[in-house]
């Protein structure tokens, strides 16, 4: 008996889902199911990732939703009339369904939304084409009129669905959770079905994978609620046959209508949606006089080398036009524009702009444009490092505003593309070990003070889980064996832990395409009123859209409202891009350590490392920060030692032959000092594909004659137990 479950509430539907992505799709893969469908409460946000999942796991998946209908038009909003809103499942048939699908659930948010995300029956007849419907649990338009006994209406409403949508595309939906209410329509569910020829279709409303999940559900529902499990008056699901049943089960739960199963199936090899992992949607920028962008941007470059460097070596113009052939050669000539662009308007509008942090450091292009402010080719960075046409993946440049500037630079990018063509772009906050313990504990209604004590346990750490808490804490997990309350508290923690709680936005994210985004990805409004993805970041990069930081950094209100300051009070004027790195009095504040404020050296490990190194240079401060690593694979943090002071062991780990060069000259160094001993070791390097697939790098060139280099399993790194570790990686 082949059945598919066409109507599936994942993590996503936020606190009312407790099925993970993973495990859902592992249990319908256990259960002897080839198929199965998303369809989250209002919203499309896991319908990648569950589509990445399926398709890894041999389950095809059926894209959907199950929509908010409004009762009039989305645009309407009064209260008591347009609240009151019904369930309406649609999948997508096929890439224009998807597209379909997707300005539905946007516009439910953007134009729609009134305590849920609403669309309207018209827009869902002028966006049907590729649309499949069922009508819904009982919250639905039919099953809502024939539980008020309104039988005609009823079928007035499901003919006027099966009209607007086609009558193959359009599904009365039964389901049997052993409600009083599923089983009073099941008969006229039926009669409907006989009497307009509407196809059945069973379904289980699915919240979590198995039965006995279902008090994790009933917890999960409380935290949504702000209610505790023994509030009587609270809403709760009255059985606990919410959960992914075999196909077994729900033949035999409606053997008497064998042709609502089969549609099941019929449905799921109608769906067919792919998504495209491997083209960029990268937007064009407007080139002024007509011009090709790559001369335009040529121009650009060569103006500002010549302003940047006097005179210009043919050293440096070598290096400039190699960088822009793989720009242009990788597409990413508008990309280049666009930053530019922006970048060039805040420094003209009195937005602070900060000097470049990343690979972007690399390029020559990036210092020519004055998108960055360090050069490369004194502090000999590495361009391949931001780009390299032997990976081929998104440029990503970081960068940071003052954060009382960075809104204008938003506004002046949406202005320029189109609101419709900008978005930020959507994150998630999940129920980490301490916030599970406590969100459960108050559902639970267990004291305060118990519940505070058990979450102290957790020790801190951004990747801590409950489980190696309890393998850690010997305390807590004392607590967990000999206390009932406590055990029930960290068990329904576990099982929710993980799970979105919340969607927020991305503290830099921005997302700008050449067509309307809505286009691409679902939409949604933020608290603030401004469009934001659905997706979150890691998932629009792999639909190829064009996604940069803007980030928001206090550090450069602080430089600019002193240099204000010394305007004022002095009559100074301070350009930040010309300062000198030479000034005495500046290492001397750092060796001091007293850093607070400045950007990465203020933590206390940072201002106790910089008391020790004693730097008097620039260099000796960028050497420190790269010297500090953490030993691949053995988790074990290396403190960086100062270049003055004696070294037993010291490592030197390239990850490509070609950029040995980089490494050459301290290498060198240390290896003419009788303290040293130095060795050389070529550890494979890995990397992330367009498509998400993973690689080791491999190359045709080799190490230069005159060094020994040895393998990772030649090289024993707790005998050795080597003082400091420099690694030279091109692709970080």
């Amino acid at each position: 008996m082949q059945f598919c479950h066409l109507h599936t509430h994942t993590e996503y539907s936020l606190l009312d889902g407790e099925a993970s992505i993973k495990k859902l799709v592992a249990r319908v893969k256990e259960l002897g199911m080839d198929s199965c469908a998303i369809t989250d409460h209002g919203s499309m946000y896991g319908v990648v990732d569950f589509y990445r999942e399926a398709k890894s796991q041999g389950i095809h998946p059926v894209i959907g939703c199950e929509v908010y209908m409004a009762p009039r038009s989305r645009f309407d909003k009064v209260h008591d009339i347009d609240n009151k809103t019904s369930h309406l499942i649609l999948l997508a048939e096929n890439q224009r369904g998807y597209k379909n699908l997707i300005k539905l659930v946007s516009a439910g948010y953007i134009d729609g939304f009134y305590y849920k995300p609403r669309i309207d029956f018209e827009m869902l007849k002028e966006h049907s084409e590729g649309i499949i419907a069922l009508s819904a649990c009982i919250a639905g338009e039919v099953p809502k009129a024939l539980l008020r006994g309104d039988y005609d209406e009823a079928k007035k409403i499901a003919l006027k669905y099966a009209e607007a949508l086609g009558k193959d595309n359009y599904f009365l939906e039964i389901q049997d959770h052993g409600l009083s209410e599923q089983k009073r329509i099941i008969p006229d569910m039926l009669r409907l079905s006989e009497e307009t020829g509407i196809g059945l279709v069973a379904t289980n409303d699915i919240h979590y994978l198995k039965k006995e999940d279902a008090k994790y559900q009933d917890v999960l529902m409380c935290i949504q609620m702000e209610k505790k499990v023994d509030d009587p008056d609270r809403m709760k699901f009255e059985t606990e046959e919410f959960y992914i049943k075999s196909p077994e089960e729900m033949a035999s739960l409606f053997e008497y209508v064998p042709q609502a199963i089969e549609n099941t199936e019929k449905i799921a090899k109608r769906c067919n949606v792919d998504f495209d992992f491997g083209t960029r949607h990268l937007p064009a920028y407007a080139v002024p006089d007509g011009k090709d962008a790559f001369e335009y941007l040529r121009e650009l470059c060569q103006s500002g080398l010549e302003k940047r460097y006097s005179p210009v070596s043919d050293e440096l113009q070598k290096r400039l036009d190699y960088e822009l052939g793989v720009i242009k050669s990788m597409g990413f000539v508008d990309y280049f524009l666009i930053v530019w662009d922006f970048i060039h308007f805040a420094k003209n509008n009195g937005v602070m702009v900060g000097p470049g942090r990343g690979s972007a450091a690399g390029s020559i292009v990036a210092y020519s444009l004055g998108i960055t402010t360090v050069d490369p080719i004194k502090y000999g960075l590495i361009f391949e490092r931001f780009l390299n046409p032997e990976r081929v993946s998104m440029p990503d440049i970081d960068i940071d505003f003052a954060p009382n500037g960075r809104q204008k630079i938003i506004d002046y990018v949406v202005e320029k593309y189109g609101e419709g063509q900008v978005a930020q772009i959507i994150t998630f906050g999940t129920m980490k070990a301490k916030l599970a313990i406590r969100d459960v504990g108050r559902a639970l209604d267990i004291p305060y003070a118990e519940v505070d004590k058990v979450a102290k346990l957790v020790p801190f750490d951004l990747k801590m889980t409950i489980s190696k808490a309890l393998d850690i804490s010997t305390e807590l997990h004392a607590l967990y064996e000999n206390d009932p309350q406590i055990k029930e508290l960290l068990d329904t923690s576990m099982a929710l832990e993980g799970l979105p709680r919340h969607a927020s936005t991305h503290a830099a994210g921005v997302v700008i395409t050449s067509e309307p985004i809505v286009n691409y990805v679902p939409l949604q409004l933020n608290s603030e009123n401004f469009i934001t993805t659905q997706f979150t970041k890691d998932t629009v990069e792999n639909l190829g859209l064009l996604k940069m930081d803007f980030l928001g950094l206090r550090n450069l209100t602080v430089i600019e409202n002193a240099v204000k300051i010394i305007k004022r009070t002095r009559g100074i004027d301070l350009n930040m891009d010309e300062i000198d790195y030479d000034c005495k009095e500046v290492y001397e504040l750092i060796s001091s350590g007293n850093t607070d404020g400045v950007f990465q050296l203020e933590s206390a490990g940072m201002q106790s490392f910089m008391q020790e190194l004693k730097p008097d240079t620039l260099e000796d401060v960028i050497t420190f920060k790269e010297h500090v690593a953490i030993l691949r694979g053995k988790r074990k943090v290396l403190k960086a030692l100062d270049n003055k002071k004696k070294k037993k062991n010291v490592v030197f780990m390239p990850f490509k032959p070609e950029h040995w060069d980089a490494m050459d000259g301290l290498w060198r160094e240390y290896k003419d000092r009788e303290d040293v001993d130095v060795k050389v070791v070529s550890v494979p390097y890995y990397y992330k594909n367009y498509d998400g697939t993973v690689e080791q790098y491999s190359t045709s060139a080799e190490y230069p004659d005159y060094i020994n280099v040895l393998s990772e399993d030649e090289y024993n790194y707790e005998k050795d137990d080597p003082d400091e570790i420099i690694i030279q990686n091109p692709y970080d």
